[in-house]
């Protein structure tokens, strides 16, 4: 690849709502860095596209008709495509079941573009993304995710501030407009806190502020 050229990710969406395929389309389109190559409207279909287009990353609904999102993910684990499973519904065993069976995130619809956008990011980094609602519930229900070490720099006023806000269930964009700040500025401060914390991404920063105790019951 010559100097100055983007990297494409290639992906797939797969829900048995046509409306759905066709706003997430709207929205990673949008993107420089993202093409959506094929569409599928249940997990049976989207086994032959997947197999046919070779995609980077799959989205992929779970409840759809015969082969379902959870199953998918199982089929696809280890061929090559990255699955993000993104859904109405937030129950704990889909949440579980998806990221056991290898799933690289789990968003809710109503998440918003911008969170969708970051979670084909990160699944291309090797990170996995879970929508700030879903880590909330988890945190509070599975204390094994909280056994994160706490990095040896501390934390700014600021910075302690925006990771209360990120365990509380907060995006970038929410927590901006929270505290007066640009979007681009709490992402810097997102990062600075995981660098501080050693930890790979917003749940890690959740499970450490509720492990501190620094979230208010």
């Amino acid at each position: 690849m010559g100097p100055g050229v983007v990297s494409t990710t290639r992906i797939v969406i797969v829900d048995d709502q046509e409306n759905v395929r066709a706003g997430f389309r709207l929205v990673l389109d949008s993107q420089p860095d993202m093409s959506v190559v094929g569409e599928a409207a249940d997990g049976a279909a989207a086994l032959e596209v997947v197999r046919r287009l070779r995609p980077d990353v799959v989205l992929a609904d779970v409840r759809m008709p015969g082969v379902d999102g959870l199953e998918l993910t199982r089929r696809l684990a280890g061929t090559g495509p990255r699955v993000i499973v993104v859904t109405t519904f937030d129950h704990d065993e889909y949440v579980t079941g998806a990221l056991r069976d290898g799933a690289c995130g789990f968003l809710l619809k109503r998440s918003g573009p911008t969170l969708l956008i970051e979670a084909v990011r990160a699944a291309m980094a090797g990170d996995t993304l879970i929508s700030p609602q879903v880590t909330v519930r988890l945190l509070r229900r599975m204390p094994s995710l909280s056994a994160v070490p706490v990095g040896n720099a501390p934390l700014t006023a600021r910075e302690l501030e925006i990771a209360v806000a990120v365990a509380q269930g907060g995006t970038n964009a929410g927590i901006a407009r929270e505290l007066g700040l640009s979007a681009g500025t709490v992402k810097t401060h997102v990062a600075h806190i995981q660098a501080k914390l050693g930890v790979r991404n917003r749940v890690g920063i959740a499970a450490w502020a509720w492990a501190a105790g620094r979230v208010p019951k």
